[in-house]
């Protein structure tokens, strides 16, 4: 599954947001109503569909926890992740601890992409699109640049 969209949305007193159904009819039906909740590699949160984090838990227990970077690693993806469930309003509840840790108030924007919904605080995503690497072309090209495309596959005799 690969998600695909930019989402202003509000955040409740409460901390609940509404996922747009945009977004949710992009989410397989095994995991429409849940999903899982943690930190982003960034200041920002990421949102997973129960099933992509099952996956993604299931990539982190084939690491070797005896090597202490592994282990930093797996307890800060999993510190403050929290399982999520869609109310009667298609809204979710995300615990204060984690909004805080963000820095998500009022305004924050869901940003689709790959298997995953990241969380950000408008302000916070607002600088992030506004420091777009000097140079994207030469990025481009060398994140990019060692990937056949398809189109370069058929060409080939």
């Amino acid at each position: 599954m690969s998600f695909i969209g930019e989402f202003d949305c509000k955040v409740d007193a409460k901390g609940r947001i509404k996922l747009p159904s945009a977004l949710k009819r992009q989410v397989h039906p095994d995991s429409q109503n849940r999903y899982v909740v943690c930190r982003g590699i960034e200041k920002h949160l990421t949102i997973y569909p129960y099933q992509d984090w099952k996956r993604i838990s299931t990539e982190l227990d084939k690491l070797n926890l005896y090597v202490r970077k592994n282990r930093e690693f797996v307890r800060f993806f999993y510190q403050g992740a929290t399982e999520l469930n869609l109310d009667s309003h298609e809204r979710v509840l995300i615990p204060k601890k984690l909004l805080s840790y963000a820095g998500v108030g009022k305004d924050a924007v869901l940003f689709a992409y790959a298997d995953k919904i990241e969380l950000w605080s408008k302000d916070k995503y607002d600088i992030m699109l506004n420091e777009e690497p000097e140079d994207f072309a030469s990025l481009a090209e060398e994140v990019m640049g060692k990937i056949n495309s398809s189109k370069d596959q058929d060409a080939q005799p």
